[in-house]
């Protein structure tokens, strides 16, 4: 079976505000990354390629392309997931800003989707930058397919074309979904332990290299939203520093508690 597993390249965002001014400050995500901020493989992403690989494992014929839109530090994810266990990449180019932008992202991988039958798609559940749970959910239906998101387990029956996934709901609650191939699913994070890349298939990463096709030659649409601006939480209650003995702060806490009707 062919199988096709969405990756991101993102930044650390806590390392860029420590390494520079802007601590106590908003960040704009899609300006405080440039061509040389170091970039790895989103958390959610590993997963969905360590699922791939697992389902390679027990379908010994299948084939695994890792898809990527990003900037240039989007090749080292791409080799990382070749690492891992997948047999071939490709590198949409664009920068930052326009990978963060989820309807385009999900319009430039169905193109690119749509040149080969795909048996299964699979992504993370969310990135971690922008954390929209969007680009899923978005590429399926560019490629009318069946999906389901948040997927915490699955088993795949190719004699009758389907993959039945369970699916992780607000609350606790659980969700069993079958789905008929080809279908996408999100992949949440607990499914599986991503492996380490093994050294062979990193050097076959190196030597066979990465396809790249420019983000401006696929038809992606139209942009439809754009970021009014950034801003840190609404800072609403001060903090209060009890001093005194210990005995003294004792009882200045109960005392508190109880004004909030907090303690009887």
């Amino acid at each position: 079976m062919n199988i096709l597993v969405c990756v991101k390249a993102v930044p650390d965002f806590d390392r860029i505000i420590a390494s520079g001014d802007l601590a106590d400050k908003p960040v704009d995500p899609l300006t405080a990354v440039d061509d040389s901020t170091e970039l790895h493989m989103n958390r959610f992403d590993e997963s969905a390629v360590e699922e791939a690989v697992l389902i390679k494992e027990q379908c010994t014929d299948s084939t695994i392309d890792i898809v990527s839109l990003g900037p240039e530090g989007a090749q080292k994810v791409i080799k990382r997931a070749i690492g891992m266990g997948a047999d071939n990449g490709i590198h949409i180019k664009a920068d930052y800003a326009r990978a963060c932008d989820a309807m385009q992202t999900a319009g430039a991988i169905a193109a690119v989707a749509s040149e080969k039958p795909y048996d299964l798609i699979l992504t993370g559940v969310m990135s971690e930058d922008m954390m929209q749970f969007q680009v899923g959910p978005m590429l399926a239906a560019c490629l009318d397919i069946p999906w389901a998101s948040a997927v915490i387990r699955r088993k795949l029956d190719l004699e009758k074309s389907m993959l039945s996934v369970e699916q992780e709901l607000e609350g606790g609650k659980k969700a069993l979904i079958e789905l008929d191939l080809p279908a996408l699913v999100t992949i949440q994070t607990g499914i599986n332990i991503p492996r380490y890349p093994s050294l062979s298939n990193m050097l076959r990463a190196n030597k066979t290299g990465v396809s790249e096709i420019a983000m401006d030659s696929l038809q992606t649409g139209e942009k439809r939203y754009s970021v009014a601006g950034y801003a840190p939480p609404e800072k609403k209650r001060a903090g209060r520093v009890i001093e005194g003995t210990a005995e003294e702060k004792a009882k200045q806490l109960i005392h508190m508690l109880k004004q909030k009707s907090l303690l009887s």
